[in-house]
This record gives C-alpha cells, sequence and structure tokens, in this order.
C-alpha cells in the first residue's frame, strides 16, 4: 500500500505554554521561554539558563489513577497525545483502537528518575528502590504509559536517534500508515531538562556560553556561542488520509517525504562537510516528488551550536543558493532551547505554519552568518505550501521530512 499521511491534530507541552492556543500565540509574537532555572539551583555552574515548561497541570489531562504510576516525562507525553487526539476529533473506543497507535522519540529519557535510582540503588540497596519508578527509567515508558491511559492497541515504538529521535519517530509512523498496518499514529518527542544531565552538560562546556561572551541562545548568529537546554513534549496526529477525508476532518497538512542520512564524526562531535545533511534533505525532497525551489519555509535544527549552524547554513545554500530568495528559514530552539527530542515541537509549529499561513522568527537571531532568508524579528505572513523539517543530531546524523498544504 502508499496511502497519503495527513497531520490531523496536534498537541503540545513546552517552554512557550500548555497547549495549541497558548502555544500558538506565543510562536507568532516572537516569545521566549528562555529564563534562569528555577527548578534546581545553577550555583557553581558555568551556565544558568534554561526553557523549562512551567504551569503544567497533569491531573488536567490524565487519571489521578495512572498518574501515580507515571514520571513527569509520561505525564507531559499523555497529556500532549491526549490534545492532539481531542485536536484531531478522534474518540478511541474498542471499533478502532486496534488501528491506534503510538510512536515517540526520546534522545535521554527520564535522566533524573534514573539518577535517583542509581543513588538509592548504590547506597541504600535494591530492596530501597521503588518498584513503581523502576518501569519509568526505561525508554519506553512515555510512550506505553500514554498507550494505557488513553487504550491504544496498536503500533507501540520507541524511537532513540540522538537528537533527531523525534524527526526518525514521525518518519517510522508514517510509514507504517503508508504500508496499512494502523489508521491513525501518535508521533513525535519529549525530553525534560535535569540537574543531572544539566550538570553533565556543563561540565563538558556543551552549553553556552561555551567559548565566552553572554549566555543565550543565538540560532545562525554571528556571535552564538552554544544552546540553550530546554524541555518539552510535541505531538502530531497522523493519520492515512482517506481515513481523515471519510470522516470530514481537515488536515494541517500532508508528510509526503523523508529522507535519513549520515556523515563520520566523533561521537560527540560534528562533520566539517555538509554532504550528509545535504543528503538527506535530497533524499526528502526526492520521496515527496519536490523541487528545492518549491520549498517555501524551513523549520530549522539550528541551536546556537557554532559548528553545527554553520554546517546546516551551508548546506542550505548549496541546496538553495546563498542569496535572500529562497525559503523562509526559521530555528525554534531559540525559543524553547536545545530539548534534543525537539522535533515533535517543532513539527507542530510547522503545521501551524502551513495552515496559518505565518512562519515564526527566530528569537535570539540578530546578526546572521549567511545572507539566507532567516525570520527575524517578528513573524512573516506568506502562504507555505511546501516546508522542510530539518534534524541534525552531533555523531553526523540527520532526518529530515516534507509537510505540504492539504492532504484529502
Amino acid at each position: 500500500m502508499n496511502r497519503r499521511v495527513v497531520v490531523t491534530g496536534i498537541g503540545m507541552v513546552t517552554p512557550l505554554g500548555v497547549g495549541k492556543e497558548r502555544f500558538q500565540n506565543a510562536l507568532w509574537r516572537g516569545e521566549t521561554g528562555i529564563r534562569e532555572i528555577a527548578s534546581f539551583s545553577t550555583e557553581g555552574f558555568g551556565s544558568h539558563l534554561g526553557a523549562e515548561v512551567r504551569d503544567f497541570q497533569p491531573r488536567n489531562f490524565v487519571s489521578v489513577k495512572n498518574l501515580r504510576k507515571m514520571d513527569r516525562l509520561s505525564a507531559m507525553t499523555t497529556a500532549s497525545v491526549r490534545m492532539a487526539l481531542d485536536d484531531a476529533g478522534i474518540a478511541v473506543c474498542d471499533a478502532n483502537r486496534d488501528r491506534i497507535g503510538i510512536v515517540m522519540g526520546t534522545a535521554f529519557g527520564n535522566t533524573e528518575l534514573k539518577v535517583q535510582s542509581a543513588r538509592i540503588l548504590f547506597t541504600e540497596g535494591p530492596g530501597m528502590v521503588n518498584p513503581i519508578h523502576v518501569p519509568n527509567t526505561v525508554m519506553n515508558a512515555p510512550a506505553g504509559h500514554a498507550s494505557i491511559e488513553l487504550g491504544f492497541r496498536g503500533v507501540n515504538t520507541t524511537v532513540n536517534h540522538q537528537s533527531v529521535s523525534a524527526e526518525t519517530a514521525i518518519a517510522c509512523a508514517a510509514m507504517e500508515i503508508r504500508r496499512g498496518t494502523a489508521d491513525v499514529i501518535l508521533a513525535g518527542g519529549a525530553d525534560i531538562l535535569s540537574p543531572f544531565f544539566y550538570e553533565a552538560l556543563c561540565r563538558f562546556h556543551a552549553l553556552s556560553p561555551t567559548d565566552g561572551g553572554a549566555e543565550g541562545a543565538r540560532p545562525f548568529d554571528l556571535v552564538r556561542n552554544g544552546p540553550v537546554m530546554g524541555e518539552g513534549c510535541g505531538i502530531v496526529c497522523l493519520e492515512a488520509g482517506e481515513r481523515a477525508r471519510e470522516r470530514g476532518a481537515a488536515p494541517y497538512c500532508e508528510i509526503s517525504g523523508w529522507g535519513l542520512a549520515s556523515s563520520p564524526s566523533p561521537p560527540t562531535g560534528w562533520p566539517d562537510n555538509p554532504r550528509g545533511f545535504q543528503l538527506a534533505l535530497e533524499r526528502a525532497l526526492r520521496m515527496a516528488g519536490a523541487a528545492a525551489p518549491e520549498i517555501d519555509c524551513i523549520e530549522a535544527a539550528g541551536n546556537g551550536g557554532r559548528e553545527p549552524d554553520a554546517m546546516e547554513a551551508a548546506a542550505y545554500e548549496r541546496l538553495f543558493g546563498g542569496g535572500p530568495a529562497g525559503p523562509l528559514i526559521t530555528a525554534l530552539k531559540g525559543a524553547t532551547g536545545e530539548i534534543f527530542a525537539s522535533g515533535g515541537i517543532r513539527a507542530v509549529a510547522l503545521a501551524l505554519s502551513i495552515r496559518e499561513g505565518m512562519v515564526p522568527p527566530t528569537v535570539g537571531l540578530l546578526h546572521p552568518l549567511t545572507p539566507l532568508p532567516f525570520v527575524i524579528g517578528e513573524a512573516r505572513r506568506r502562504p507555505v505550501k511546501k516546508a522542510l523539517l530539518s534534524g541534525i543530531s552531533y555523531g553526523g546524523t540527520y532526518a529530515c521530512l516534507v509537510f505540504e498544504k492539504g492532504g484529502v
């Protein structure tokens, strides 16, 4: 089978707000979720900023019975999945639950719970580890909890693919729908900001300011000096096109192509040559049957890192030309920080851009490193018929998807 795959619902728990209305308003206004970290002390660290999720009330989305067994990452995922289903107008029931599934991406899972459990294990002994917490230390806990809460019996998969976990998860979900193994799949990504992981990144000098200067997220800026860490979850409800048409749904967009690629690179480093990322872009375009000049917008992976932003910009210059006439480019991580499995939230933002004909600004970008048409200062109104979601990870791993207007 080769069915069309459309996005009929979105759900999100983000540093810009919880739920579509709050997220969308913050997105178009160019707001930022980055500020001084409040949930733990950063005293003694070289970095102090983060994009934390605030004002999230899990009980508004999750039953008390199941919430008692969940970690915070699973609660954010379950809430986002519920919102995406509600937005799509899909009610899970015995007639459809066997054909509804979930494919989640997470780069690191619940790092804080793992650290707490390990600390208790080695200091107090195995008998003191809370058995309720143990299932939440595995990577597939968010997908498992969401499927239990919502009652899915279809595909249930977790993708752990570093910083392109969510983009790869969405591509895998689209593959399942295309070949007919599911009718609806909730797909996206989630990661949390934890004290342990934050400290580890600081000790590796992986967060802004990596090489001096003012701390902050500045994607594609000449004075960028590293990413700021964030957290959150973004989910898109993917549905077979004919099913959406039969029930009268109005899709945000269609996912028409995807491309994966890699480059030889150190595990925590970046390749010097943009060819691997360019291959992922080209493969996504080829699968979608699209030419580079047809792309109106790019939701870029840029996070303010010196090497990855330069490599990504170089690939866009090769593929689209170096002038200001190509697709508008925006990078959401200037507002949400580097969430690692950020592709879910960025997919949500791109779906909104296509539906609303609006491209959000790249927060923190003032002095572009190239003359590419970055969206700076304020959102730009522009019809978006075809767009790219770009995913880049250290270690030379890439995943890109083509989103198109319409779909049924």
